[in-house]
């Protein structure tokens, strides 16, 4: 078994296990540091807003505040790019989703349980 080591002295890559988590020593999908840092902050509220800037005049609809873990705020991006039948992706726990479609997705997200709120104008 191969172990790569970096500049600390913590494994970060094993044969057997791919990549290791170098905090905790673990391989990344049994990691149990990275779960308690992957579940955002939020005060209970999911915002839904649009967002032109930056991106050419092209908007976007934002969705920040989902109380899920990286990996669960994934699979709501996905289901809600298919829901709208566009593209979009997530970043730092939030969902972009390209165009504007904040009255669809905010009932979606009500459909779910969660308070949700127009942010933005």
């Amino acid at each position: 078994m191969k172990k790569k080591k970096d500049s600390i002295g913590g494994i970060v890559y094993s044969t057997e296990h791919g990549k290791m988590c170098p905090a905790c020593s673990r391989p990344v999908s049994k990691c149990i540091c990275r779960r308690k840092k992957d579940i955002p902050k939020a005060d209970g509220i999911v915002r839904v807003g649009r967002q032109t800037k930056g991106r050419k005049g092209k908007g976007v609809t934002l969705i920040s505040g989902v109380p899920l873990d990286h990996e669960a705020i994934k699979n709501l991006g996905k289901e809600l790019k298919k829901k709208c039948g566009t593209g979009g992706t997530v970043k730092d726990g939030i969902i972009e989703i390209q165009g504007d479609h904040r009255d669809l997705l905010i009932l979606e997200l009500e459909k779910k349980g969660w308070t949700v709120k127009r942010s933005g104008g």
